[in-house]
């Protein structure tokens, strides 16, 4: 077994104690954090919200994964922010939130953790946010770019609506909107109009980057 596949498994089973002892390890053998976070702590995540959907395990058991994994993804972020160095010049500002909803929020921190050493000013809302504060925030702080994640597929209609709210409101120009999440796909950003999809992190930079250049 890889660690990324122990890392996956240590969430799955809410082990906060082996989600430290392997983030511990990979800094040790020096594997990219970032890869590590993505590869192995979400994937377990991931599995775990398909369980939640499913039946499978309850609320208390979804705590304790998230507990787990992020107790291993605080030891990885220092390292990250470590050694990106700071930036000067800043890119862009960018509001994030997990969609009404959706309480899943690891995949976005990991994107704000990302975002942020990359030189974006980045505005986090947090989890389950209504579409309306969304909008009510990107205006207030005048935001360049929304990016909203879920990782259910009973909360990802929210995205549609936050995008027809803002033609509603005549703003939808105002902003670019980027969504993400591990049932989303750029299938799905294309027919609701979002202007851009990323599958991780590291994607979601580049996307943001080139939103912004347009």
């Amino acid at each position: 077994m890889s660690i990324f596949e122990k890392m996956a498994e240590a969430v799955v089973k809410g082990d906060v104690d082996e989600c430290k002892r392997l983030s511990n390890e990979v800094i040790k053998k020096g594997i990219e954090p970032v890869a590590a976070i993505q590869d192995g702590f979400s994937k377990g995540m991931e599995t775990v919200g398909n369980n939640f959907e499913r039946g499978k395990i309850y609320l208390p058991e979804m705590m304790l994964a998230a507990e787990a994994m992020n107790a291993g993804v605080k030891i990885l972020e220092s390292v990250i922010a470590s050694s990106s160095g700071s930036h000067a010049i800043q890119k862009g500002k960018v509001l994030l939130a997990t969609i009404q909803g959706d309480v899943h929020e690891i995949g976005k921190n990991i994107v704000k953790l990302i975002m942020s050493t990359s030189g974006f000013d980045v505005i986090d809302l947090g989890k389950d946010v209504k579409v309306h504060r969304i909008i009510e925030e990107a205006q207030k702080v005048k935001a360049d770019i929304i990016g909203v994640s879920a990782l259910m597929t009973t909360t990802m209609g929210y995205m549609a609506v936050l995008i027809d709210e803002l033609s509603n409101l005549g703003i939808r120009h105002d902003f670019k909107v980027m969504v993400g999440g591990a049932p989303v796909t750029q299938e799905w950003a294309k027919e609701i109009g979002a202007d851009g999809y990323a599958k991780d992190a590291m994607v979601a930079v580049k996307v943001a980057r080139d939103l912004l250049k347009k």
